[in-house]
């Protein structure tokens, strides 16, 4: 008769990328797309303020992408720490960032627009112009800060 040994408690572990892949899985990475949100909004934010920095600020809505990069930076890492935080803050910071996301591929599509040529010189006015895909990266990283309010909590 054949006897089945019961494994050890460190062979049942689940270790390192396994764990990780487990957990996404099962919908369970709330803590860890909320720490990927945090460190995405800082990045975002500085690259932000050297360009337009770079265009000396000719806009004063040109600072709140800058101003909202801590904020979401500051949810993000909250809700790493806190499940309340995760549920409340992070998706009404989350939610303000892909807003301004969406007004700042506003702002840059009219600034190609108002550049020599328009949208007729598409090519030239995407490289020296406003950023249009910049924008986007921004309201990427919202998206981010949603999906992870919305998703269940690591174990």
């Amino acid at each position: 008769m054949f006897v089945h040994r019961s494994a050890t408690p460190v062979e049942d572990a689940v270790y390192g990328i396994d764990r990780i892949v487990r957990d996404v899985r099962t919908g369970r990475f709330e803590r860890s797309l909320a720490a990927l949100t945090a460190a995405g909004a800082l990045v975002t934010a500085a690259e932000i303020f050297f360009e337009h920095d770079k265009a000396s600020f000719g806009n004063r809505w040109m600072w709140v992408p800058v101003v909202l990069g801590p904020l979401g930076a500051a949810a993000g890492t909250a809700a790493v720490c806190s499940r309340r935080a995760a549920k409340t803050v992070l998706p009404i910071a989350s939610a303000t960032i892909i807003a301004n996301g969406l007004q700042g591929v506003w702002l840059h599509a009219r600034g190609i627009r108002q550049k020599p040529g328009g949208w007729r010189n598409f090519r030239y006015n995407m490289e020296m112009g406003p950023p249009l895909m910049a924008p986007m990266l921004v309201t990427l990283v919202g998206g981010m800060g949603l999906l992870a309010a919305v998703l269940r909590r690591e174990k």
